[in-house]
């Protein structure tokens, strides 16, 4: 299963640091956000990533095309040219970095990458937050559904247009737009989304958690995880230091790849207000 990371956006509240590096390449630990978020999905056997850049993509390509001889032990033969490998310590990820526009909105990031993901389910996420969600039980939860596209409910304090959920069953049931007075459950991004999906996306000016969100509510295909765990964006330098601070702490929650095997996350019915974050990714 291949996973799709959005990773164009400007990332405007983070203008100290993303004037000189986007915003996924901005470092939590001596490590880029995105770096953190990859590990998680391949923790949980993921290692196929399809990442949209945007704007400064080709710091985000120089990144990866510079991975390798970081991350190991080398010799340079200056005078043939040649390189010798001695140690190489580099996760056993396959990434194709995509240029999806520098003002494509989301949705239509996806949609310039459809042709990259085949005709299997993926997961998506986008390129600013972390979190322990479990995503083979995230994954697992999906196929149950049978949904077009499943989002990870998280609990933040209501700031963003809201989706009420049916009381039955894990279904988002209705959206509404931006109510300060809104509950604490938001979008946290970590989808699992059917190709057919991305038939919602007509162009680029399309962002996925506006109409195509709006069009799976209205045919009953948007499904709802509800994790209860950790999770935290990247959206603000306050954000950042928060996550600079738990990694500084040694037990960063978000890292289960240096930690014992969890239960499996509680995916149990909600009925709580689900908003839709629209990121700044």
């Amino acid at each position: 299963m291949k996973v799709v990371i959005l990773a164009g956006g400007y990332g405007t509240r983070l203008s100290e640091h993303t004037s000189v590096v986007p915003k996924p390449l901005v470092e939590i630990g001596g490590r880029p956000i995105l770096w953190h978020i990859m590990k998680l999905y391949a923790h949980h056997g993921l290692n196929e990533f399809v990442i949209c850049c945007g704007y400064k993509g080709h710091v985000i390509k120089d990144y990866f095309l510079n991975y390798l001889p970081h991350q190991g032990d080398f010799t340079v033969d200056l005078q043939r040219n040649q390189i010798e490998t001695h140690r190489n310590t580099s996760e056993p990820w396959k990434v194709t970095l995509v240029d999806t526009g520098e003002k494509t909105m989301t949705g239509g990031r996806l949609k310039r990458v459809r042709d990259y993901l085949g005709d299997s389910t993926f997961c998506m996420t986008y390129g600013d937050g972390v979190s322990d969600v479990n995503v083979q039980e995230l994954v697992r939860f999906h196929h149950q559904q049978g949904a077009l596209a499943t989002v990870t409910a998280v609990q933040q304090p209501g700031r963003f247009g809201s989706i009420n959920l049916s009381s039955d069953r894990p279904r988002a049931a209705h959206f509404r737009e931006k109510d300060m007075q809104d509950g604490h459950v938001i979008n946290g991004g970590f989808f699992v989304v059917e190709p057919q999906a991305l038939n919602m996306i007509d162009n680029d000016s399309i962002s996925w958690e506006n109409e195509p969100l709006a069009r799976l509510i209205e045919q009953d295909q948007l499904a709802v995880y509800r994790h209860r765990g950790y999770w935290q964006n990247m959206d603000t330098l306050r954000d950042k230091a928060v996550l600079q601070d738990q990694w500084d702490s040694g037990k960063p929650p978000w890292c289960v790849w240096d930690q014992k095997p969890a239960l499996p996350a509680n995916s149990g019915r909600i009925a709580e207000p689900l908003s839709i974050h629209q990121p700044s990714i």
